[in-house]
This record gives structure tokens, sequence and C-alpha cells, in this order.
């Protein structure tokens, strides 16, 4: 496919379709193993699931107001549990093991979205937006961060990045060579070459628009969010958008095959068939 696609050639402007509007603010949607994708309604406090048969099922009450999801590895559900500012690992027994609850201390902003590379490490984005079921209306760290956990551990964070504004959408390539990072308080988008461990070099600005989530499909193009779904090329340049009303959240592919691209938008989730399929 070449670099000069266009919206017909990803997908039908036709084929959006809607599958519900019964939410109050919809996120963080992370696909598993078999298609089913998983997503977060953070003001109700509920992950739910929506199935490769096509049914909508809750799939945990009392989420720790749960915003960016995540598939391990192994199969496990992290999520970026909003509520006290921590990162956690739900089992397939539904079993919540806390892997993060403070930086030295201090409460982190708010994990936002997050990445797991090929050892299994996490890089997650940790900006501030004020919720108000916190009881503090500040934040406790300086700045607004990057950062990243070893496989395997907790509570031991490196800092990956401290130079962004405030950073949000956060993915990785499959192949494990780059990591894409949305600064979205200065509406710039960066490539940054994965050195490994949690070090990343070679800082490259992809375009000037930040986003709320990401995703990548087969031919390496990026589908950013906020103003519906945008896609950019490797090489930085637009090629195709999905026009939705009001703010959209996030975007992954699902499906056995991953060729439908299931987005969150407000109260509402979308499902979008497309041409090429999903990497995540």
């Amino acid at each position: 496919m070449s670099s000069t696609i266009s919206n017909a050639q990803l997908f039908n402007p036709d084929s959006i379709r809607l599958i519900s509007d019964q939410f109050a603010f919809t996120e963080g949607p992370a696909v598993n193993k078999k298609g089913e994708v998983f997503f977060t309604d953070q003001p109700n406090d509920k992950i739910w699931k929506y199935g490769i048969d096509g049914k909508l099922s809750v799939f945990m009450e009392k989420s720790g107001r749960a915003n960016g999801l995540h598939f391990d590895r192994s199969g496990n559900l992290l999520v970026c549990a909003d509520e006290q500012n921590q990162l956690w690992s739900i089992g397939k027994n539904g079993k919540i093991k806390v892997l993060i609850t403070d930086l030295d201390g201090k409460k982190l902003n708010g994990p936002n979205d997050l990445w797991v590379d090929k050892k299994g490490g996490i890089y997650f984005t940790d900006p501030y937006y004020q919720r108000d079921y916190w009881t503090r209306n500040q934040p406790e760290l300086e700045k607004q961060n990057v950062y990243y956990l070893p496989a395997g551990k907790k509570q031991q964070l490196t800092l990956a990045l401290d130079d962004l504004k405030q950073p949000n959408g956060i993915v990785g390539t499959p192949d494990g060579k780059y990591l894409y990072v949305s600064d979205l308080g200065a509406q710039k988008t960066y490539r940054y070459e994965i050195i490994g461990d949690g070090k990343l070099g070679d800082k490259k600005l992809m375009f000037e628009k930040g986003s709320d989530g990401m995703t990548l499909d087969e031919d390496g193009n990026i589908y950013i969010t906020g103003n519906g779904v945008t896609v950019f090329n490797k090489e930085g340049l637009q090629l195709a958008h999905v026009p939705l009303k009001g703010w959209t959240g996030n975007v992954c592919f699902v499906g056995k095959d991953r060729k439908q691209l299931f987005i969150t938008s407000g109260k509402t989730i979308y499902i979008v068939p497309m041409q090429v399929r999903g990497v995540e």
C-alpha cells in the first residue's frame, strides 16, 4: 500500500457504525489475543468488554477509575487506575495486583496511557488532569513525565522522558524499535528510538498535532485521536480522517483479524471496518 492512500483506500466513510451511546465518557480500549476489546467508562468507574460476537458486558465494577488499558504478553490487563494514581495488573482470574502506588512517596499525577515493550516492560504517560473525585487540587510532582517499569518489578520506576509539557497518547512499533509519544499540551507527536530498559533516543517530531490515544496498522501508519481519528503515515504525512462529533478519546484494532477500528468517543463507541490490519 502506497504512502498516498486516501480515506477510501483505508476505509469506507459510509461504514462507520455506532455500537452504543450509553456511557458517560469512554476511554482506553485494549484488545486481547481473541480480538475482544476492553474499554473504560471512567466517570461510571467501570471496565466494559465488547466481544467478537458483538455483545457488550461489564467486565469490572469499581475499576479504580480506570483510564488507559493494555494487555501484557501473559494476558493480564494493565490498568491506569486514576482514582489513587496507580498502575494495576488484573489477572485472568480477576485478581488485582498493584504495580505502582507512588513515586518516592509522592502521588503520581495520574497514569494515563501505556504500552508494553518486547521485554514486558511498561512505558506509561503521567499527565495531570484535575479530577472531581480527588481530595487534592494540585500535583505533588513538579513535572508531567513518561516513566518505565521493568518487567516483573513493582515500585521501581525509571524516568524515560522529562522534557514534554503534557504527555498523553503512547504506542510502540511491534518490532520494538520505536516509541511514539504525544505531547497533548504542546500539540506535538514525537518518535523515539527505543534503546532499551526505559532509555529512549533519536527524538523526531512526526507532526504538529497531539493525541489522547494512538494505535498503529501493519503499514506503520499512526492513528491519533481528539478531533475524530486522523491517520498519518510513518513519514508524518496525513493520509485520512474519520470525522466524529465531540472529543475522541482513544482507538485500537479489534476482531479476530484485527481489521476493525474500535473508537471510544465521549459517550459513544464506534466500529469501522478497515482495509488494513492493526499490529498493536
